[in-house]
């Protein structure tokens, strides 16, 4: 028997029991003829005693950091006791020891705070998954994986698994591409996401499915998103809009419920991709804080074609505003003493090539009422009163402005709503506010695709699978409307991350037809691609929706963290890489001869 126990379980009602730990080496410390070690393992750290015999065998065979140790001996009670760890009332008096295997120095110190880089940990992930950070982190990962198959067990849905050769079809990111042998010059795909599959299994009457499945997309890479990630993949039948957000609430409640300990007593706020937009500049809005976008200016059918024009920055002979397509501002909660230095970092902050805006303008609210503008020249105290009134601002704020095209405004303005957030401290991580968007459009113009269909089309805002809103189905015949058709779909946010999409399915041949048609893709080119599916929903396809949660980002974010990176036992580094295999790498020329392919130089 290795060991007994584990190095996190003893406490003071095991004092005088005999018992044998196995693990790693901490650290050493020796006190002239004593000699104390830290042991570890995945459930914590005991202190080890070496009494004056036993140390004299350590002087001749010294243990080191990381050296994988067995010790015998009795629980002791200790004398100088430590807080800080679960067993620190406790240590072992050790009788004998066993060095089962020794260790090379550690490249950087395997503790909750350590000495190694980035790219040095993961080059050796297995050393860094000894820290009690990636422990934690591995630990929530797990609990959340087995709250969500107990509550969708409860609700009545099967883990059924589908496959990862799959063909490749348009739309979305890039797929990874695997060569066939057996058929030379074909190539299957792995799967971005089970879309069709569990579509299908609706049709084969499993009404309730789910998975926590790999997913593999072929693009760039950020702080949230790995070329293989996991998602929590879900599909039902004879449901429409409601019955699914009811359902995938309830499975969020019961998770914050078993993993946090957290309850929320109200249903998750709902808000249309339009509201979204307007108020916050973007489709996965943060709620923990306020200071939302007010429009100073913007053109009608902006966003909905019922949108009104707005303009209250004309008639000033100031060339920014005139020219602007959309005005926007924020009001910044106690800013108005901002000094000269401040306001300049925010205007470089939002020069930056990743926001792309020209510059800034700001109006400061007095604390005596008074208003003072970097646009003074232009603008009296009255016009810039009603800039006050329409971002509700208050004595001791101040309104952040931005001038330029419409999206691209509104995006920078969001991105800095969120860094204003940041700095204010209004983006606490231990408070958690999810909602649910809405009615988002089902079509956007793409200017430039890199997926070989040229530039200048209609895409699928979600993927071509999604139905139009009902009462919006005659417009696919308009493509003057297509701005305008709002999707069945909608998306889980949390805290201004996008944790889950979805939406209710197409699930008739007609209408699918359309649909691709609308994307320009004629019955040819359907029949090649989406045969199968087409062919399904000739042989009584139910009505059905369903959604994929993020796994790897929700296990980010409940454990108070945006990067997944630590979330995930083995990830690829920014560039795609396996720095730890050394992958992607090349292969030998006789695989690629019974591949039929060639790399040319």
């Amino acid at each position: 028997m290795y060991r007994t126990h584990n190095c996190g379980e003893l406490r003071e009602q095991h004092i005088n029991a005999p018992v044998t730990l196995a693990g790693w080496v901490q650290t050493v410390r020796k006190f002239g003829s004593i000699t104390f070690v830290d042991l570890r393992d995945r459930y914590g750290i005991t202190q080890l005693y070496f009494n004056e015999a036993l140390t004299q065998q350590l002087d001749e065979k010294p243990l080191g950091r990381e050296f994988v140790i067995q010790a015998e001996g009795k629980v002791i009670e200790r004398t100088s006791k430590n807080a800080k760890i679960a067993t620190g009332n406790i240590e072992i008096e050790v009788s004998a020891y066993t060095v089962l295997n020794k260790s090379s120095v550690p490249p950087f110190t395997i503790e909750e705070e350590t000495d190694g880089g980035e790219e040095l940990r993961m080059k050796y992930r297995y050393l860094d998954l000894r820290r009690p950070t990636l422990q934690r982190n591995l630990e929530l990962r797990y609990r959340v994986n087995r709250s969500v198959r107990n509550y969708m067990d409860a609700q009545g849905f099967y883990d059924i698994e589908t496959p990862f050769l799959i063909k490749s079809t348009p739309e979305g990111a890039r797929d990874f591409i695997v060569p066939s042998r057996m058929n030379g010059g074909q190539f299957y795909a792995l799967p971005q996401s089970p879309q069709t599959f569990k579509q299908l299994l609706m049709v084969s009457g499993y009404d309730r499915y789910y998975q926590i499945v790999k997913c593999f997309r072929d693009e760039d890479l950020r702080a949230d998103r790995q070329p293989e990630f996991t998602q929590i993949d879900c599909e039902m039948a004879f449901v429409e809009q409601e019955d699914i957000l009811n359902m995938f609430e309830g499975l969020t409640k019961h998770v914050f419920r078993d993993v946090k300990g957290m309850e929320f007593a109200t249903a998750f706020p709902r808000m249309t991709w339009s509201e979204a937009m307007k108020r916050y500049g973007n489709d996965k809005p943060d709620i923990r804080f306020g200071m939302e976008l007010k429009e100073l200016k913007t053109p009608a059918g902006a966003l909905d074609e019922h949108d009104e024009s707005l303009d209250l920055v004309g008639g000033a002979a100031f060339k920014v505003m005139d020219d602007a397509e959309y005005v926007v501002a924020i009001a910044a909660p106690g800013c108005s003493e901002y000094t000269r230095k401040q306001l300049d970092e925010l205007t470089d902050w939002v020069k930056r090539p990743q926001i792309g805006m020209t510059g800034l303008m700001y109006v400061k609210c007095n604390a005596d009422g008074s208003l003072k503008s970097s646009v003074d020249k232009f603008y009296d105290e009255a016009r810039l009163r009603v800039w006050a009134d329409q971002c509700a601002a208050q004595p001791g704020d101040l309104i952040l402005v931005l001038a330029g095209p419409a999206e691209r405004t509104r995006k920078a303005m969001s991105e800095l709503r969120l860094e204003m957030g940041n700095k204010l401290g209004l983006r606490k991580r231990d408070e958690y506010k999810p909602l649910w968007v809405i009615d988002f459009p089902l079509l956007e113009f793409a200017e430039n695709n890199d997926d070989g269909g040229g530039a200048g089309r209609w895409v699928a805002r979600h993927h071509p699978f999604t139905a139009p809103k009902p009462d919006q189905i005659s417009w696919m015949q308009d493509p003057a409307r297509y701005p305008y058709i709002k999707a069945n779909a909608y998306d889980l946010v949390l805290n201004g991350t996008e944790v889950g999409g979805g939406s209710i399915r197409i699930y008739q041949r007609d209408l699918q037809l359309k649909m691709f048609e609308a994307l320009g893709i004629d019955e040819h080119e359907a029949q090649e691609k989406f045969g199968f599916l087409l062919g399904a929903f000739e042989y009584g396809a139910p009505p059905h929706g369903g959604l994929a949660l993020g796994f790897d980002r929700l296990c980010a974010l409940l454990g108070g963290d945006e990067t997944i990176r630590d979330y995930i036992a083995f990830p690829k580094n920014n560039s795609g890489r396996d720095v730890m295999l050394d992958a992607p790498s090349a292969v030998n020329p006789v695989q690629l001869d019974e591949l039929q392919l060639k790399i040319v130089e």
